[in-house]
């Protein structure tokens, strides 16, 4: 008979060697990515220094884009928000504003600003959305587009401005963002090199916290001073520029942020629109899509262009950061929930094989084993069971490739667009890539544990965002 204390220690060895194994995975298939990225990134940097012999933004082959702007409370960065959509460089765009319900002055700075005025026409058909109490056109800005509706959540503004825009494609943009002038004659290229076929289309999300924006243009360009935005920086370089680039080598895009998505307008409503039970209408509309053209044997494709930027400012407080991430893991369970049978399904292609078997190792479970090894480990050590060799694997293989995975992201941005140029900020993003695995990233294992317990509890609440605005500095 074993003492309880062998029992114990034989429990703890297990679970290492399960842990040790499991991230061994994990971090193998990050570095397949990476290497994927890299060699993306490259293609795409080499496409993107070619002068082509003619004037982009004269050709008559631009499809005309109908970007989709919700609107809830967003008083503070709605103006410079509008003013960047309507100063993009593209030949054919409508700005289509859905004002959902906002209880602030969020209206009261659009008509201040662009002198708004009643559209005198009814709807000529039923939008899958809350009623829309009005529709106003800028008397300065033909482009310009403001929908007046009851409160229904994001998915609901979004599918209000994508039954009322008239253009074949649109754009869903957070109104808390702000693009770069030339992004969309990017951000449309798979449209243009295959028109046919693509669907979807995404860019580059960047933090605009500390930034200076200027009648909806960024200025200048620099990194947040606070240390939870800076730490973002990181992640969103290393999201972007490492997990997205990877993906679409390999065709299987699975998340366009809805902060700056290009899709075509006739398929998403072939699939109904947004869902209104999701938080996180960017994941599962992306998911759908792959999934129902799947299902109906179309050939498509979804495309990550690393090129286009586009600013959105985020979160500076724990509080408020928290909240964030809670209902985005929220998200992620509800989707992948929802779409199990893609999960290991060869039917769905390298989307069903690989991508949503990696992302539900990698994002989904991850964060939580990795969790149950942060409080285990301290324990093995008060009750005398800490295998050294373990500890090692597993600060290796989490912090350590951590550490990895992050430079590698600023190794990217360096080479590619390099928005941050100077070797002072480059240092900085280093800094940060080495800080985040020591305090942040536990408190992130903390957070999914959080968001999973709210999910089996249900709850579906959204979470406002505090913003401060983008004239704002740090310093």
């Amino acid at each position: 008979m074993h003492s309880p204390e062998h029992v114990v220690g034989t429990a703890l060895l297990v679970f290492g060697v399960f842990v040790v194994g499991y991230y061994a995975a994990i971090n193998a298939g990050y570095l397949l990515l990476h290497v994927l990225a890299l060699l993306e990134l490259r293609d795409d940097v080499r496409e993107s220094e070619w002068d082509p012999p003619f004037r982009e933004f004269t050709s008559p082959f631009y499809p005309g884009i109908g970007i989709v702007l919700p609107a809830y409370n967003e008083e503070a960065t709605i103006v410079e928000s509008v003013q960047s959509m309507l100063s993009l460089n593209y030949p054919e765009i409508e700005v289509v504003v859905v004002n959902d319900g906002s209880t602030d002055a969020t209206v009261e700075r659009l008509v201040e600003h662009f002198d708004l005025e009643p559209v005198d026409a009814d709807i000529p058909f039923e939008v899958p959305a809350e009623e829309i109490h009005g529709v106003y056109r800028s008397r300065i800005y033909e482009e310009l587009l403001v929908v007046d509706k009851d409160n229904g959540g994001k998915s609901d503004a979004l599918n209000a401005g994508l039954w009322l825009t008239e253009m074949p494609l649109f754009c869903a943009v957070d109104s808390d963002t702000v693009i770069d002038r030339e992004a969309l004659l990017s951000l449309v290229r798979p449209f243009l090199e295959a028109p046919t076929t693509a669907v979807a289309s995404g860019g580059v999300i960047r933090v605009a916290n500390n930034c200076r924006i200027e009648d909806g243009v960024v200025k200048d360009v620099s990194l947040p001073k606070t240390g939870l935005a800076g730490l973002q920086v990181m992640e969103y370089l290393r999201a972007f520029y490492s997990g997205r680039l990877g993906l679409n080598r390999l065709n299987g895009l699975i998340l366009i942020s809805g902060a700056f998505g290009l899709f075509q307008t006739e398929t998403v409503r072939e699939i109904g629109g947004y869902r209104h039970d999701t938080i996180t209408e960017d994941f599962d509309i992306v998911v759908r899509l792959h999934r129902h053209l799947k299902e109906t044997d179309r050939e498509y494709t979804v495309d990550f262009v690393p090129e286009p930027v586009a600013w959105t400012e985020v979160p500076s407080t724990r509080r408020v950061l928290g909240r964030q991430r809670r209902r985005w893991y929220r998200g992620m369970v509800e989707t992948v929930v929802t779409h199990r049978r893609m999960v290991g399904n060869p039917r769905y292609g390298r989307v069903g094989w690989f991508v949503m078997p990696f992302f539900v190792m990698a994002e989904t479970v991850g964060p939580l084993i990795e969790g149950i090894g942060y409080v285990l480990l301290p324990l093995a050590w008060y009750f005398g069971f800490l295998n050294v060799e373990f500890f090692l694997a597993f600060f290796l293989l989490t912090t350590g490739f951590g550490i990895f995975l992050s430079w590698f992201g600023v190794f990217s941005e360096v080479w590619s667009f390099n928005r941050y140029d100077s070797p002072w900020q480059v240092l900085r993003l280093l800094w940060y890539g080495v800080l985040e695995n020591f305090g942040y990233r536990q408190w992130k294992t903390i957070v999914a544990w959080q968001g999973l317990f709210e999910y089996l509890r249900g709850v579906d609440t959204w979470g406002a965002m505090e913003r401060t605005g983008f004239s704002t500095r740090d310093d």
